[in-house]
């Protein structure tokens, strides 16, 4: 059996950063999809606020219009960053031992299997 030490308080420092800027670089990248294919923005920044929200708050999140809404909006964001720490933590833990080259590689198919999980397989758990 191999002794693993118990995470530090660094690790947990870079864990939490490194999550944030996940979260935020995400969305960025959301946004700029969506002004350049699609062109309506706010609405379908609002519309998938609310399919977040309603992991938590249920079927009263959904109801149109898509307009701002203060809870829902924390709520999404609430449930946003805490998957990114979760999917940090996973992340670090497949890369740990991993050399530069292989754990870029792992990192983009890790996130691209995010991508399909997150936009397909939370649709089956939360219809």
């Amino acid at each position: 059996m191999i002794y693993m030490p118990a995470p530090s308080l660094k690790f947990w420092v870079a864990v939490l950063y490194a999550a944030i800027v996940a979260g935020i670089v995400s969305t960025i990248v959301q946004l700029l999809l969506w002004w350049a294919f699609w062109d309506a923005l706010p609405g379908i920044l609002y519309r998938d606020a609310r399919f977040t929200a309603a992991i938590i708050m249920g079927q009263e999140a959904l109801p149109p219009p898509e307009t701002f809404d203060w809870q829902v909006m924390f709520i999404a964001t609430g449930i946003h960053f805490i998957l990114s720490i979760v999917y940090v933590i996973m992340l670090s833990q497949m890369i740990d031992r991993l050399k530069l080259k292989s754990s870029l590689i792992m990192g983009g198919l890790y996130g691209l299997a995010l991508f399909t999980i997150n936009m397909y397989g939370f649709v089956i758990l939360f219809p």
